[in-house]
């Protein structure tokens, strides 16, 4: 039986054929997806934002924890335009005052999360969603406010479990971009920015690699240029060099080099760590330390320089055979003890957020105090970040966001009542709360017809 041979070119456009159909129908299904969980989930009232503060709010009669003197019991919180204006057990609350009896419950600060990818990513299954990673490894410009999503779904079911400031943070390359304060209430990205460029992020490269060396020497080359390039500047505006062309990338930079904006490094291994702590002091910048997983075995190192970390996922098991199975759970106690300053953060997921308070309740239940397990969510970050001109603590001054409970927010069974973000007074639904109530009226429905 004779056999025909295809011709090469008609073997080689059926091969692109059957490659182009099964992109499209990949997208097909990637765009399908999409729409579904868009569509799917009825919009609610969950994602429109609270009006801004018209009139002055009084809380009276809860237990105040202010995180920056002595709780107050029996204590009134009033505050005006967003911000806190009286605090304490005998406040003189102006006539025109709504007034709110919170007796029984507690009051606290807003908690925030530290690291978050929160507003630039919404389904992981789902590219188009994502908006993390930029192309290129050197993005000093990219900043992350300007790609937030202020209707993402995430943002009030974090917002509902008390998170209430987040810090969301691009990633990719060597250096990915610049962090941003958001509030978790608002209309658009610019009223949500609480405040721009909290740090720079530079992503430790991992020394087991063969081209460790030559990442470092790119990362170098890049503080290099970009400090170059702020001298030329300088010198250009002064009148002593001529016209030099503005470089976005650069530009970023020098608030870095003036020491107004932090390096934020990610790294975990006790090499990155070092090296880390060594080349910002060769480049004369300030530096925080992301995830921190060795932290503990270099407390010494960090504590003399004065480097605090935010500890990334302590609900997580460790990946080395040799350590506990509590290493990554009792890490904040250890550098508690160790007096070095940190914070705690989940993981980046926004998805995930809500489970932040958690995070420090599982540090509390391994060796951190209560007290300093709650900080690690307020106080600390706020510091740490340059934040605590607005929150992180309940003073006059500073902004109206706080929370309303039935106890400690790091503990499982305490129920959060109500929060308010800069006055906003949130209307605490959200998707996980729509499904329940949906889901709730379901049950009664088929235990009423039997």
């Amino acid at each position: 039986m004779k056999i025909s041979k295809m011709n090469p070119r008609t073997d080689m456009i059926n091969r692109l054929n059957i490659k182009t159909y099964e992109t499209m129908k990949n997208l097909l299904l990637t765009c399908t997806l999409f729409a579904f969980v868009m569509i799917a989930v009825p919009q609610a009232d969950a994602q429109t934002p609270a009006p801004k503060q018209s009139e002055p709010i009084a809380l009276v009669g809860g237990t105040i924890h202010t995180l920056a003197g002595d709780v107050i019991e029996n204590g009134t919180i009033l505050f005006e335009d967003g911000k806190i204006t009286a605090i304490g057990s005998n406040v003189n609350i102006p006539s025109g005052t709504r007034q709110q009896n919170v007796s029984g419950k507690h009051i606290y600060p807003g908690l925030i999360d530290s690291y978050s990818q929160m507003g630039i990513t919404e389904i992981g299954a789902v590219n188009m969603t994502s908006d993390v990673n930029e192309q290129g490894i050197i993005n000093p410009n990219v900043l992350a406010e300007r790609a937030f999503h202020p209707a993402s779904r995430h943002i009030p079911i974090a917002r509902s479990a008390g998170i209430l400031t987040v810090i969301t943070t691009p990633g990719g390359g060597l250096i990915s971009g610049q962090s941003s304060a958001m509030k978790t209430d608002g209309w658009a990205w610019d009223e949500m920015t609480l405040k721009s460029s909290t740090g720079l992020i530079v992503n430790w490269p991992f020394p087991s690699r063969s081209d460790y060396e030559d990442n470092i020497q790119t990362l170098r080359d890049a503080f290099a240029d970009a400090r170059s390039y702020m001298k030329a500047r300088q010198a250009m505006r002064s009148g002593q060099a001529q016209r030099h062309d503005t470089d976005s990338r650069w530009e970023a930079m020098i608030p870095v080099f003036e020491g107004n904006v932090p390096v934020v490094v990610s790294a975990n291994e006790v090499r990155q760590i070092q090296d880390a702590i060594t080349w910002a002091e060769e480049e004369g910048v300030r530096l925080i330390i992301l995830g921190g997983s060795d932290a503990h075995l270099v407390t010494d190192h960090l504590r003399s320089k004065n480097i605090p970390v935010i500890i990334t996922s302590v609900q997580t098991s460790s990946n080395r055979d040799w350590e506990s199975y509590d290493a990554r759970y009792s890490l904040p106690a250890k550098l508690h003890e160790a007096g070095v300053t940190f914070a705690i953060a989940g993981g980046s997921s926004a998805a995930y957020a809500h489970r932040l308070p958690y995070e420090a309740g599982t540090a509390a239940a391994f060796g951190l105090d209560a007290d300093t397990a709650l900080r690690s969510l307020t106080t600390y970050p706020a510091a740490i970040l340059g934040l605590d001109d607005y929150v992180g603590t309940l003073e006059v001054g500073k902004d109206a966001s706080l929370l309303i409970t039935t106890g400690n927010p790091i503990e499982y069974s305490t129920q959060i009542e109500q929060v308010y973000v800069q006055g906003r007074e949130s209307d605490m639904m959200d998707a996980h709360r729509q499904f329940y109530e949906l889901y709730r009226e379901k049950l009664d429905q088929r235990n009423a017809e039997r």
